[in-house]
């Protein structure tokens, strides 16, 4: 029976919802450049042929998403007029006209009151249903966020020309070439990028920007860095790439299909009012029944027993239970809306105050969407950095030659600077925008706040040259003229700690060039180790001044070809960023426990980060272990933990690919305190799904395109 309506659903083109349900099965970033340009007959240099990308496109059709199918505005009218409790008040009304028609008909002076309760009862059914009408929001909005996203134009090389097409037009095998500032127009293989940047946001929630690279790295498609997809934005670089996914094909257009067929469930309240009609359907038909009966044998005429069988049935319909629910829901919807929740559907409104599980999106959700600097080491000690606007919560010296020199690095070794318009210049620092990615304006606003003038700090100390940070090197290179009386060029460098430690010979320690030896080494492994344990980002920085001899000054430095020294440097400390937690939160968190509520994080971050924020927010309470931490604490492989004796735990999406529906449920049912890390908008459907198997009436929160089939499918999202 299920295959024959799979087989109906595909016939009328219909999407397949298992199908969009199971996580992207491709191995086009597995495979090698060269079998791609076989598998899809196309060139490299020179592109698709004419001819081909026409057979291509006649066979796949256009690279756009598909529009669901929309209700029209007249069948949602009338399911509100006529749907649920409400036939029941039309079934009263009829009745009440039926009665009064008989009565005209067998008496001269038949009284009225028939005929104005059922006029009464129109009219209350009429209004009531305009109320619902207007309030609900019209469900195909969900789909005109994804047609925004569609880029309108794409460089593509076709017979071996540059040619700018509509997006619409690329078929799978087209080389294309996206640049800063382009939306990807398709899902591309990455086959050459330069410093290549994409924010993934839309598809995962994150928004820091993601390398893209040739190199395969993943057996994920979603994690590997050589695939980029439809709808994402590049932030910086440059890419070639093949197109080998269009349209609903692509990891976009599958989420946009899974959003808008998914069918919601009814409301309890919904669900409430069938069981209530029923119910008072069945004492009305048999009370009326009876008494006509009675009638019928007390001699009582045929005509005068059918309207006493009607006026029973009547008088046990609750004319005035929908006119007060939609009254109560509409004034409640309204005093929401004045704490900026808008309401779509007023039966949500009841829905809401019948949550037990609540799923949350961890970015711009339970935190701020706003990469901060959160520690600092240098002088080798970890401190805390200050985010307060007026800096009186400093705890480390400001004016130690270790934070100067490592502010200073800070500063110039990054690209980001603040809008220059004058609205967004006369914020606090900390809510300006800023152009750059997520890391870089963290680190801009740290030393604005903490040291001041960083923007006129720069144009004193002028930028020479610049070797940008690439995902083969893991660092980013500027060389400086400064101005602090030394003629010596200044070379700066950040990237990942590891990579730069690599590249050091000395630290420096309390304003002393100290060789780095093991015990530094130490020093630096136990404070990366402290700060990446914290769920933080950290970045390493280093300096060095070039010796006047070899490179004095108008000495052409090559960034390319690098004719200066990027080894041997002096390593300067760390600093680490977090997206931190709102403010709020952890106090909604312990009133919705305390209310019974539970309370899940579903994020695509990464386990480490998700689990640091779960523990600031209260998600995971103080005491909880997970199996991790108690295999920790034990000192024994997580494998002999029994993970039923973790009250808390931390999942990653490849560990939900795997699980089954019955492991999934007891997951669910035997940890209170659950995070999900790495999920994928399939894994958040599937998660809200076990939730409901266990009877739980579930609310979703979220931002992102990525929380869209999991909002559809919540009782409340």
């Amino acid at each position: 029976m299920a295959e024959d309506k799979k087989a109906k659903a595909v016939k009328k083109g219909e999407p397949d919802l298992d199908d969009l349900k199971r996580e992207l099965e491709i191995d086009d970033h597995k495979v090698s450049a060269e079998e791609l340009y076989r598998r899809y007959e196309t060139d490299p240099e020179r592109g698709l042929t004419d001819a081909k990308a026409a057979e291509v496109f006649a066979r796949d059709g256009p690279n756009a998403l598909s529009p669901p199918k929309t209700i029209p505005e007249w069948v949602k009218f009338c399911r509100q007029m006529f749907g649920g409790f409400a036939m029941l008040l039309w079934l009263g009304a009829i009745l009440c006209f039926i009665a009064h028609g008989i009565s005209v008909a067998t008496y001269e002076e038949a009284v009225n009151d028939n005929l104005w309760l059922g006029v009464a009862l129109t009219v209350v059914v009429f209004i009531t249903g305009c109320f619902s009408y207007f309030q609900e929001a019209k469900s195909s909005r969900i789909m005109e966020s994804f047609k925004n996203m569609v880029p309108p134009q794409a460089l593509a090389i076709r017979n071996g020309e540059k040619r700018n097409l509509k997006a619409e037009e690329l078929v799978v095998g087209d080389i294309v070439e996206v640049k800063f500032g382009d939306r990807v127009p398709a899902d591309i293989r990455v086959l050459r990028a330069h410093g290549f940047k994409v924010d993934n946001s839309s598809l995962t929630g994150e928004s820091e920007p993601q390398s893209r690279a040739p190199e395969f790295t993943n057996e994920n498609a979603l994690e590997t860095k050589n695939l980029a997809f439809f709808s994402t934005f590049a932030v910086e670089g440059t890419c070639l790439g093949l197109v080998v996914r269009t349209g609903d094909r692509t990891v976009m257009g599958r989420i946009a299909n899974l959003a808008s067929s998914l069918e919601t469930g009814e409301t309890p309240i919904a669900r409430e009012i069938a069981h209530f009609i029923h119910i008072i359907t069945g004492v009305a038909v048999f009370l009326g029944v009876s008494f006509f009966v009675i009638a019928f044998a007390l001699g009582y005429p045929w005509l005068e027993a059918v309207i006493f069988l009607i006026g029973i049935i009547v008088a046990n319909v609750p004319e005035g239970l929908l006119a007060t629910v939609t009254v109560c829901l509409t004034l409640t919807a309204k005093r929401m809306a004045k704490k900026n929740c808008l309401v779509k559907n007023l039966e949500a409104v009841e829905t809401l105050g019948s949550t037990s599980t609540i799923c949350s999106d961890k970015t711009g959700t339970l935190t701020q969407n706003r990469m901060t600097v959160a520690h600092m080491w240098f002088d080798n000690r970890i401190v805390e950095a200050d985010t307060s606007d007026n800096q009186q919560n400093a705890t480390y010296d400001k004016s130690s030659p270790g934070w100067l020199a490592l502010s200073r690095c800070a500063m110039l070794c990054n690209r980001a600077d603040f809008k220059q318009d004058q609205d967004n210049l006369k914020r606090p620092v900390l809510q300006r925008e800023c152009n750059g990615d997520a890391s870089e304006s963290a680190l801009l606003k740290c030393v604005e706040l903490s040291i001041g003038n960083v923007i006129k700090f720069r144009e004193q100390n002028r930028k020479i040259s610049e070797i940008p940070f690439n995902s083969t090197n893991k660092y980013q290179v500027s060389l400086h003229e400064t101005q602090d009386g030394d003629d010596r060029y200044l070379l700066v460098m950040k990237g990942a700690p590891e990579r730069i430690l690599e590249r050091c010979g000395t630290i420096y320690i309390d304003g002393t060039d100290i060789e780095l030896n093991e015990y530094w080494k130490t020093s630096f492994n136990s404070a990366y180790l402290e700060l990446g344990g914290l769920g933080e980002r950290v970045l390493g920085f280093c300096d060095l001044r070039l010796p006047a001899n070899d490179f004095p000054r108008g000495y052409p430095f090559d960034s390319d070809e690098v004719n200066f020294p990027v080894a041997n440097l002096r390593f300067l400390g760390l600093m680490s960023m977090i997206d931190p937690p709102r403010a709020a939160v952890p106090e909604a968190v312990a009133k919705c426990r305390s209310a019974g509520i539970k309370v899940i994080m579903v994020t695509g971050d990464h386990p480490i980060t998700a689990k640091a924020i779960a523990k600031a927010v209260g998600i995971i309470s103080e005491g909880q272990e997970t199996v991790e931490d108690i295999a920790q604490r034990l000192n024994i492989p997580v494998e002999q933990v029994d993970p039923t004796h973790a009250k808390a735990c931390v999942v990653h999406g490849n560990d939900l690919k795997s699980m089954s529906p019955k492991e999934i449920d007891a997951l669910l049912r035997d940890h209170p305190e659950i995070v999900f890390a790495r999920t994928s908008p399939q894994q958040k459907l599937i998660i809200v799904e076990g939730c409901q198997r266990q009877g739980a009436i579930v609310a979703v929160t979220g931002d992102g395109v990525n929380d869209s089939p999991a909002l559809k499918k919540a009782d409340i999202g």
